[in-house]
């Protein structure tokens, strides 16, 4: 006997077991209200495994249009379909023959409807007459009984035809169609329908065939959901989707004092079955869910920093009856407006090199900021690649004049001034002198003159352009050389070269250019005096 692998079939198993246990026993009529209830799940159950099997069957066709190699899959389904449709229609037939041969329903003495209830419900001979139709229990059984018993052993075996001979062991264990063929023997009884129906009363078998009904659908479904998983889709795909839950906030970063506000939703639709429920929560607390099943989740907000908080849905699945969790934790930031004071004087930017600038505006998304340059100085500004910005201006500011810096943000404007110079003027030294003494030996080795840019923090280089050199030796007549770019010319070389002690020498209009100069600095005089 196969044992059935969900938990619900299971239940409604052993419930029949017993009932019929109690029923043996002579027990009271509350037995027979029992098998009315269990009766009607039977029907609601059956109704919601129907819900699934039909969306299942268009989910599989969509589903193997995806690839021709899909398509052996996708034609095994009306045959499966079909094999239940009709033993589900050969077992309806014997159950409305044993409701109809008993008396049928009951009517109610004032409406004239019938209330669900039979009249025969205690009958025993139209059980024993149509299922086993043997009632002195001497010879073989020749009733609908054991037709039905064949049907389902059959039902069993065509089923697992439409399985994949590996997954064929595994499938077993997911059909809730089983007989039990073996147990009437071991007890002596003459025939399987002799131990199940005879002598039953109607309340009890109609629950019972109901249950067999239950169980051809239920494996009706295994099968689909097994196709179902080899073109790429399984039921919950069908019944749910795949869920996961979403804020959707007016905004992530909100200032002190403003509500933070955010939809709360499952990023799924309850799929065809209606009674699917969905439940939201924020931090336990339920919310109120509109009819697109979305729950509104606001808090105010009286402190600064990062905020966190937990979603959580509860979706009931109305086919397995279980219901699954899903949680995802969300955050947000609380700030608030603040300003920013830097000192006047120091707003300077130069001409010719990067000038990096800090933004942000507190109480604002820095993906809404927007910066802009105006005024003088002919200035632009562009974003950096790690967030920050730069400024290049292109001539200095006469007084009063000044460079704009533009920002806005979420309706805030700020406007700030800044002051335009050139790069100071660097300072030219022969290797680390800017003149004095220096030995003859020193001086000799010496290739040319370098710009300095003392404590000057920009990356910029100065160039010199040209200068003269002049060697004064003792009681000598001086000689001269014009010198162009920082290096010493080969004719200053020669004068370089002839220092001797108590030689001067004089570095005279020294000329440089650094980045965004138009014309050349004049960087005056070094004297040097040989030891």
């Amino acid at each position: 006997m196969s044992i059935p692998k969900e938990p619900r079939q299971l239940m409604v198993n052993i419930m029949y077991l017993v009932l019929t246990a109690l029923l043996a026993l002579n027990v009271s009529a509350e037995i027979f209200n029992a098998f009315k209830v269990l009766d009607q799940g039977l029907v609601k159950s059956n109704m919601a495994l129907d819900y699934v099997n039909g969306p299942m069957q268009d989910a599989i066709y969509e589903a193997a249009k995806a690839k021709p190699s899909l398509q052996t899959y996708a034609d095994r389904v009306s045959p499966i379909r079909e094999e239940a449709k009709s033993l589900i229609a050969f077992i309806s037939g014997i159950r409305d023959s044993i409701i109809h041969t008993s008396g049928g329903f009951v009517r109610d003495e004032v409406t004239q409807a019938f209330t669900g209830d039979f009249v025969g419900e205690k009958n025993t001979d139209v059980t024993t007459r149509i299922l086993v139709d043997d009632p002195a229990g001497i010879g073989p059984s020749d009733g609908q009984g054991e037709v039905l018993k064949e049907r389902l052993l059959s039902f069993q075996s065509k089923i697992t035809e439409f399985i994949d001979e590996e997954d064929k062991l595994h499938f077993q264990k997911e059909i809730a169609v089983s007989v039990d063929d073996q147990t009437w023997q071991d007890e002596g009884k003459i025939s399987w329908s002799h131990m199940n129906f005879d002598r039953m009363p109607v309340q009890a078998v109609v629950p019972m065939i109901n249950k067999y009904i239950n169980d051809v659908k239920s494996t009706e479904a295994a099968a689909l959901n097994y196709i179902g998983k080899k073109v790429g889709i399984g039921k919950d795909d069908v019944v749910l989707g795949g869920f996961t839950v979403v804020a959707a906030p007016e905004k992530s970063y909100v200032i002190k004092g403003e509500p933070y506000n955010a939809d709360i939703f499952l990023t799924a639709s309850a799929g065809p079955d209606s009674r699917t429920r969905v439940d939201l929560s924020v931090n336990g607390t339920p919310l109120q869910l509109d009819g697109e099943g979305r729950g509104q989740y606001s808090i105010n907000t009286s402190t600064t920093g990062p905020k966190t908080y937990t979603a959580t849905a509860h979706v009931f699945n109305p086919i397995t009856e279980e219901t699954s969790t899903y949680t995802k934790e969300f955050t947000y930031e609380v700030g608030e407006r603040s300003v920013a004071i830097s000192p006047t004087k120091m707003n300077v930017f130069y001409v010719g090199v990067d000038n990096p600038v800090d933004i942000s505006a507190a109480g604002a998304n820095s993906n809404t900021l927007r910066a802009s340059m105006s005024g003088a100085g002919g200035g632009t500004i562009r974003k950096a690649a790690d967030g920050s910005f730069v400024v290049n201006v292109k001539t200095p500011t006469n007084r009063g004049e000044f460079a704009q810096v533009n920002v806005s943000a979420e309706g805030m404007d700020v406007v700030k001034k800044f002051r335009v110079k050139r790069i100071p003027d660097p300072i030219p030294k022969l290797s680390k002198s800017k003149g004095g003494f220096m030995s003859s030996g020193e001086f000799r080795v010496q290739r040319g003159l370098l710009p300095h840019l003392e404590n000057f923090d920009f990356e910029a280089e100065c160039s010199i352009e040209e200068y003269r050199i002049v060697r004064v030796p003792r009681g000598k007549d001086p000689m001269v050389s014009m010198n162009e770019g920082g290096r010493f010319t080969t004719q200053s070389k020669a004068i370089i070269d002839k220092a001797r002690a108590n030689d001067k020498f004089f570095f005279e209009d020294i000329k440089c250019k650094c980045p965004g100069d138009t014309k050349l600095r004049d960087l005056g005089t070094m004297v040097f005096k040989i030891r």
